[in-house]
């Protein structure tokens, strides 16, 4: 649900509880494009939690899970076959790598975005995870402090969508 004031913001409902969480900075749009900075409106179900091994207790989930290497990345080249899907590539090219200095990619869960079908260009991965200070706004993703995704995550069925 979109802040009334700032559309880089919003809330994660889940029950009766409701939790502050970073947006794309273009807010909320319809019409989903790489790039664009927004987070689509969309049901976008839950695909799987990866995690870094060295960043503290695994959260309960009943996702599969993945621990992250350092070679992970995300293919956002709308050019290559690969587009939208997890790749490894050798670190310092040039896709979103999963493993970073940050903290913001600690702990993801991949939602399920424009990949059954894969439409090029129509934008990649849309994940749940870890946000900067301030709640700043996201590329196009959904983020929560590390306590409500702690908190929420061990609630959500795996056949659970967040509705944007």
């Amino acid at each position: 649900m979109p802040s009334v004031r700032d559309r880089a913001r919003g809330f994660l409902v889940a029950g009766q509880s409701s939790f502050a969480c970073a947006l794309g900075r273009s807010g909320i749009v319809v019409d989903k494009r790489e790039g664009d900075g927004g987070t689509p409106r969309a049901a976008l179900p839950l695909r799987r939690l990866f995690l870094r091994p060295d960043k503290g207790p695994r959260p309960r989930s009943l996702l599969k899970a993945r621990l992250l290497t350092r070679s992970d990345a995300w293919c956002d080249d709308r050019r290559d076959r690969r587009y939208n899907r997890l790749i490894s590539r050798p670190l310092g090219e040039a896709e979103e790598r999963l493993w970073r200095q940050d903290h913001l990619y600690d702990f993801i869960v991949e939602l399920g975005w424009n990949d059954r079908p894969i439409r090029r260009g129509r934008g990649s991965a849309i994940f749940w995870h870890l946000p900067r200070n301030g709640l700043t706004p996201t590329a196009g993703c959904i983020a929560t402090p590390r306590d409500v995704f702690f908190k929420v995550l061990p609630r959500l069925s795996r056949c659970a969508v967040i509705r944007i």
